[in-house]
């Protein structure tokens, strides 16, 4: 599968992109989601752990939604023929996305609010979640986190359209899991340290890193849409390249 040819690399862009774009995109937009539940759910005097296990199960309901998803959209992915065309359509579609994403983010554009509809408006949101606000069960903190795990994010449908091209059920959750574990530091540490990171010149700063590395893993996504297209231009001597000498059985070349 072209798409894991650099398994490292790929987890690297991945938990980069999950990480800076945390930093940046979901303080705005899901910080006032945990600051909600933090100031309406828990005990100010509570014990520390005791507050952390709360975090806990809302990333880990957050992860949930996410990794399901993934594993949703690599079906979908397995169902066609991922031809080198398709995947430089995709790769195309994602990068440019990632890019817009990027330079809204920034505030140079205003993209992410026309792609991001406010789900928290809509009647049957708010009824879910006042009456998992006002529940005193720790599950309802994994509830909330599923919840938010399906809020219309620019960063998610982004890693959906990378789940898309894994073509698989597995791969597909590992994209979204891996994604969804990168997000943690950030989104783990609001609930405790909301003054420091919401502060203007600290956030300033991290918009800034996370609009340029969502650029950057753009920039790479469309790479890898050129290189599919240069499959697709020529896929005998691609096919040669990959194959050589020893490399390979007689005939499984398709050559």
């Amino acid at each position: 599968m072209d798409f894991y040819d650099n398994n490292s690399l790929e987890l690297l862009a991945i938990l980069a992109f999950g990480f800076f774009g945390s930093l940046g995109h979901c303080i705005g937009m899901c910080g006032g989601f945990i600051v909600s539940y933090t100031t309406a759910k828990m005990d100010p005097t509570a014990s520390k752990p005791s507050q952390a296990r709360g975090h806990a199960f809302y990333n880990i309901g957050r992860i949930s939604s996410y990794t399901l998803m993934g594993a949703l959209f690599g079906f979908f992915g397995s169902l066609w023929e991922a031809t080198p065309m398709m995947r430089m359509i995709m790769f195309s579609f994602s990068g440019v996305l990632m890019i817009l994403m990027g330079l809204s983010l920034s505030g140079r554009l205003k993209f992410l609010s026309f792609i991001e509809f406010p789900i928290t408006k809509t009647a049957w949101f708010k009824k879910i979640f006042f009456s998992q606000l006002n529940s005193k069960s720790k599950l309802s903190f994994y509830t909330l986190g599923v919840l938010n795990g399906f809020f219309p994010c620019g960063l998610v449908y982004t890693m959906l359209i990378t789940a898309i091209a894994t073509k698989s059920v597995v791969l597909g959750a590992g994209v979204m899991f891996v994604f969804g574990l990168s997000t943690i530091p950030t989104l783990f540490s609001l609930g405790f340290l909301v003054g420091f990171i919401s502060q203007n010149r600290f956030r300033h700063i991290m918009i800034e890193i996370s609009s340029l590395i969502i650029v950057l893993y753009g920039g790479w996504t469309l790479y890898k849409a050129y290189a599919n297209y240069e499959i697709y231009l020529h896929p005998i001597e691609n096919s040669s390249m990959k194959c050589g000498t020893g490399k390979c059985g007689a005939g499984k070349c398709g050559i």
